[in-house]
């Protein structure tokens, strides 16, 4: 069975939307003001940082694409909705990010080995580089913060790459100030730091995505959360078989709970229901709790797929009243209740007292296990006198 919150807020995808523009608009003019003035004033650590920041405008417009389709609700042919959109939207980041990075190295040891075409930077790079520190840090704490209330794995990626902008420029500021103070080739040094800095977020937004597009289990100390807080619920005995993986920002859920075997269906599935409701309620990230309600652990039963072929209702019934044809007092009117248990069945037969004196309970027991001894698959039989639990449907006449 499984339980569904597939409603996502609207002022989600609006306040990621509205986050991720402004993000847009600063890391353009960041790229484009580092990119013409480092190329004017001479520093190739601006222009490396320039281009950090064209990267950045680039991730702002995959998170755009990213949160308009992924936020999406599901439909006929995305039933678990559209979340796996933002998780490609970051694997290719990533790529871009390493892409960008290994180039951005290449040129700049290619131009520290050639020490005769370094030149001091002009002092309106350290300007510069100073108020790009500024603007990324506004716009990485300004982005965090609604990640984290949105709950948003991509946009709290992309609140990261401002962050290592914002570090970067500090860098380029270090090493534009001791180019002006003589020492040159710190502003081409400064370039491959920068570069290692993009390619390792690049290679820390693989990392998550590849994980995630392989359904990566929860950490195992949340999902032991997880399995305490549905034993907390009224009616159930055991956990297991957990099983968990990521779509975006939300979790997919499958759990066994085991509950008492004589219980009703019904019963049963409020039980399932009650814990479903309660992890959601307890973990914004769980979205779809799919559980399986079981009468016994059958994580300790060893079984083989013909092991487990029961007969079903319509067929043991039939069997067993072929056995049982002539026996004194079984074609009376009688309620039947199988309960499949340890690869075996227990069968309930329950009579109007009228009709099955007391006294013949036991007898007709054993008469019914005795004749029935050759079905391999009964292990016992039990005679009650009344209507059977949770029945709404009378003894027949």
């Amino acid at each position: 069975m499984m339980a569904i919150d597939s409603e996502i807020p609207d002022q989600q995808a609006q306040a990621a939307r509205k986050v991720t523009l402004i993000g847009l608009v600063v890391n353009t003019l960041n790229a484009l003001i580092k990119v013409v003035v480092g190329f004017w004033a001479n520093s190739y650590a601006l222009i490396a940082d320039g281009i950090h920041s064209a990267s950045d405008m680039l991730s702002d417009v995959l998170v755009l694409v990213a949160s308009h389709y992924g936020r999406q609700r599901p439909d006929k042919d995305h039933p678990y909705g559209h979340d796996r959109y933002e998780t490609l939207a970051t694997l290719i980041l990533g790529a871009l990010l390493i892409a960008v990075a290994g180039a951005l190295v290449w040129d700049s040891l290619m131009r520290l080995l050639t020490p005769r075409e370094l030149v001091t930077p002009g002092a309106v790079a350290l300007v510069v580089a100073l108020a790009s520190i500024a603007s990324k840090e506004w716009i990485y704490r300004y982005t965090l913060r609604i990640a984290r209330q949105i709950n948003s794995r991509l946009l709290e990626g992309n609140a990261w790459h401002h962050r290592t902008d914002s570090l970067s420029s500090i860098v380029v500021f270090v090493a534009i100030g001791g180019a002006l103070l003589g020492v040159t080739w710190l502003d081409q040094l400064a370039a491959v730091v920068v570069a290692l800095m993009v390619a390792r977020i690049g290679f820390t937004l693989i990392w998550d995505s590849l994980k995630e597009l392989v359904d990566t289990a929860l950490p195992q100390d949340v999902v032991a959360n997880i399995r305490a807080s549905a034993l907390t619920v009224p009616g159930v005995r055991d956990v297991h078989d957990l099983r968990s993986r990521r779509m975006a920002n939300r979790t997919l859920l499958d759990i066994h709970l085991q509950v008492d075997p004589h219980i009703s269906v019904s019963e049963g599935h409020e039980v399932g229901a009650w814990v479903a409701r309660l992890l959601r309620n307890q973990y914004d990230h769980i979205s779809d709790v799919i559980f399986h309600i079981d009468p016994e652990c059958d994580e300790q039963v060893d079984v083989t797929e013909d092991s487990r072929r029961l007969p079903l209702r319509p067929d043991a019934v039939a069997q067993l009243t072929h056995c049982w044809q002539g026996v004194p007092l079984f074609d009376q009117p009688h309620h039947t209740v199988l309960h499949y248990l340890d690869l075996a069945i227990d069968v309930d037969l329950f009579y109007r007292s009228a009709d099955v004196p007391a006294d013949h309970i036991e007898p007709l027991q054993a008469t019914l296990m005795s004749r029935a001894a050759d079905l391999s698959w009964l292990r016992k039989v039990s005679v009650w006198i009344g209507e059977p639990p949770d029945s709404d449907q009378p003894l027949p006449s």
